[in-house]
């Protein structure tokens, strides 16, 4: 009987305007073009609700990411890009929710106070903007403090560049990445 291929997990995480979401995909496209079977799950749309379900004790992105790995690993996947601006403080429990046996590596992404908010304009389209500003800043000193994950700065690198060093970093990727002219 084959055993079962362990989950490999790159836990991305970091502040709003970061870069996560872009980081993500960029790695995505690099695993592609190396045809490297994975999957891509943006955490922070798993509990997106009001009311947050989470300051009600119910762990919905768990709930929410062990269902949507369940149905990759019944297809085959056994690698995960999984980004969350804590991802790199929840590695433990979200681990878990993936199941099985799990080998993780977490990524803490950094960007100055200046190239976060500068990112955060040009996404923002409400009115929330100072708020997402200060949340942002809030959760850089707290995962700063916190996180033990690889740091990667991503302050005007290409996305290339940025990419290949997580993957390479994290064992997906041998060799040296090729100049990127995409930025964060």
């Amino acid at each position: 009987m084959p055993t079962e291929l362990p989950t490999e997990v790159i836990f991305i995480g970091g502040r709003s305007g970061v870069g996560k979401s872009s980081v993500a995909a960029e790695a995505s496209h690099l695993l592609a073009q190396a045809d490297i079977r994975h999957a891509v799950i943006e955490g922070d749309n798993l509990d997106q609700a009001h009311h947050q379900t989470w300051r009600e004790g119910i762990d919905l992105t768990g709930r929410n990411l062990a269902a949507i790995w369940r149905n990759y690993r019944s297809i085959g996947y056994s690698r995960l890009i999984f980004t969350n601006t804590v991802s790199v403080l929840e590695m433990p429990s979200l681990s878990a929710a993936l199941g099985g046996q799990v080998h993780s590596f977490g990524v803490l992404l950094t960007a100055d106070d200046d190239t976060a908010a500068q990112r955060l304009a040009q996404r923002e389209i409400g009115t929330a903007l100072d708020e997402h500003i200060e949340r942002s800043k809030l959760a850089a000193a707290r995962l700063d403090a916190a996180s033990t994950a690889h740091r990667v700065r991503t302050d005007d690198r290409p996305l290339a560049d940025i990419a290949a060093e997580i993957l390479r970093s994290a064992g997906w990727l041998p060799g040296a990445p090729s100049p990127g002219e995409r930025r964060v």
